[in-house]
């Protein structure tokens, strides 16, 4: 199982960013797809989750309404768009695989399937 991310970058504080993580070595279109984040000094959070066929997205309470997701089973890809980025927002990404909830502890997350992360850092 390969998970590989990429997109991240600095950005200033109300600008957007799109993550991108591309799937191997499993059936993608089989499994939810998540989005984790780990800020500085923190426990991981979980962020989003997309269905198997992505007609349903869950979003945590800090990001919805900003953030969307998306994927690609054709291509073994899921994307993150993150617009009207904050400070708080800044953090290591991980693409993980598997569905994820706000009633996830940090400890559940860590035992999901994740990528190598990409770093979000919004900052003027």
């Amino acid at each position: 199982v390969q998970l590989v991310e990429s997109g991240g970058g600095l950005v200033q504080p109300g600008g957007s960013l799109r993550l991108s993580c591309v799937a191997s070595g499993f059936t993608f279109n089989s499994y939810w797809m998540s989005w984790v984040r780990q800020a500085p000094g923190k426990g991981l959070e979980w962020v989003s989750s997309i269905n198997e066929d992505g007609s349903n997205q869950y979003f945590a309470d800090s990001v919805r309404g900003r953030f969307t997701s998306s994927r690609d089973n054709a291509k073994n890809t899921v994307d993150l768009q993150m617009n009207s980025l904050k400070s708080e927002d800044t953090a290591l990404y991980y693409c993980a695989r598997g569905s994820g909830g706000p009633w996830y502890s940090p400890k559940s997350l860590e035992k999901m399937t994740r990528g190598q992360g990409t770093q979000v850092t919004v900052s003027s």
